[in-house]
């Protein structure tokens, strides 16, 4: 079928039915914009993540890794700016209570019919906009006083400029070389919405690359493409991806420049990652803030100067959602590829066309029946792949139910257990792409299928239009 089936309600439904990703609290009527991730979802964002640290620590070595603290001294957040620009104008109805940013009062609704823009309904009532600060306020300490004040991180960049020091001193590194790390990251959003894409606790993947001065520009040049590059080899159709400069006048006072890659999600084109030549602005705040000189001495030319930063900054939570929305796909099953009686010929399928590094599952075993001994064979078969892959046992329902549950999940191979199996130890190993099946013996089968999850892969859905 044409690549645009997918919507955000389709991909929301599958995220609650397939234990990817569910409202947290439920049970209470939930919280706005927040999310657990489920069983898949943790396994999918894993991998997402493991690939982000695979693309900064295997692939390289000129970066480490870093974990600050989401509670820092809140002078930190005095010296970044946080505290006196980390802010978003806002907007309240006097009749229904409702909060909006003012700057995106066009593409909101009003929760009172008719579903009009805040501000366009009969009864609408708003105020003036003021300026609102996204960080999240907590205390320290069993006092609830103005010294114990502190904040939950915004951003986890902070936490590597204020460790510049500390790793320039155990890594043994020069510049050029970067502080890579991945956490957990807290803004009091005025309008979360639009499942995980925008939410109030979120997932940053960040990295800080020290430089000389006089090689920002070829640095900030050299991040731009490896970072758009990274989503396309994990199997982003390139048709639905775009690198957009910021123009003059969207650029932070420090940034000389700043590209995010964009991704078209059924919500258009929005941001998946921002790349920002943020110059000596950071190490220079907290060296004034903290009476510590934040700098780089270079033994060979005896030169003392303060590096300036490339910055590749990717939201974990937005890039899981945007690898669900380009993989899912509807598709017919054909009689030829259905894998047989009762392997759903004719039916409409839902599959996940995940890249299969990305995918949860790597293989799911699944017995034809319940007897004869093939279900003892396939938690064999379970045992021998456990350590090798993510695989999973599957034995509930008809083997063309069990089928379309894993192809809704992304797994990329099904190994079925059946009656020739107890006769000659072979499997058929079912490709959720091509839906070609294949005999593979149980002994070579981790090997076999290690060896398919190495090969080069690209998305088999048709180019966007």
């Amino acid at each position: 079928m044409a690549s645009d089936v997918v919507t955000m309600e389709k991909i929301v439904a599958l995220c609650k039915r397939r234990g990817f990703v569910f409202p947290t609290s439920e049970i209470y009527g939930g919280q706005g914009s927040t999310y657990d991730y489920g069983h898949y979802g943790v396994l999918l964002k894993r991998n997402v993540k493991e690939e982000w640290w695979r693309a900064m620590l295997q692939d390289r070595d000129d970066i480490v890794a870093l974990d600050s603290a989401i509670i820092q001294h809140p002078r930190t957040w005095e010296a970044s700016g946080h505290l006196s620009n980390f802010t978003d104008p806002l907007v309240d109805c006097r009749t229904c209570g409702a909060r909006f940013r003012a700057d995106h009062l066009p593409e909101l609704e009003c929760p009172r019919k008719p579903s009009k823009p805040p501000g366009e309904g009969p009864e609408c009532d708003l105020t003036q906009a003021r300026q609102f600060n996204l960080m999240f306020e907590t205390t320290v300490g069993p006092v609830r006083d103005s010294g114990s004040v502190a904040y939950l991180r915004p951003e986890t960049a902070q936490g590597i400029f204020v460790n510049f020091k500390n790793v320039l001193q155990f890594s043994r590194k020069r510049p050029p070389f970067g502080i890579a790390q991945v956490g957990k990251s807290f803004r009091n959003e005025i309008t979360a919405r639009n499942f995980i894409f925008r939410t109030r606790e979120f997932e940053q993947m960040e990295m800080e690359f020290f430089v000389p001065p006089a090689e920002a520009g070829d640095w900030y040049a050299f991040w731009r493409r490896v970072r758009f590059d990274w989503y396309v080899e994990l199997g982003i159709r390139e048709g639905n991806l775009r690198l957009r400069d910021h123009d003059p006048d969207e650029l932070s006072h420090y940034s000389s420049g700043t590209a995010d890659v964009e991704y078209l999600f059924p919500i258009g084109w929005s941001e998946l990652e921002g790349i920002a030549n943020r110059g000596d602005f950071d190490l220079t705040q907290h060296s004034e803030f903290s009476g510590e000189k934040l700098e780089y001495f270079d033994q060979a030319t005896k030169e003392r100067y303060v590096p300036h930063v490339i910055e590749p900054a990717a939201g974990a939570d937005r890039a899981t959602l945007a690898f669900l929305v380009d993989a899912y796909d509807e598709e017919e099953i054909t009689e030829a590829a259905s894998g047989g009686p009762g392997a759903g010929a004719g039916e409409q399928r839902t599959v996940l066309k995940l890249h299969p590094r990305l995918a949860p599952v790597k293989a799911a075993v699944l017995p034809l029946v319940r007897k004869d001994g093939q279900p003892e064979l396939a938690r064999e078969v379970v045992a021998a792949l456990r350590g090798v892959l993510q695989s999973e046992y599957d034995e509930g329902g008809s083997i063309g139910r069990r089928y379309r549950r894993q192809d809704e999940i992304g797994t990329p191979y099904c190994v079925t257990v059946d009656h020739q199996s107890l006769e000659d130890r072979t499997v058929t190993v079912r490709d959720r792409d091509t839906l070609a099946q294949e005999r593979v013996a149980i002994d070579a089968l981790p090997a076999e299928l290690a060896g398919r999850l190495a090969r080069p892969w690209r998305s088999p859905k048709p180019p966007p239009a």
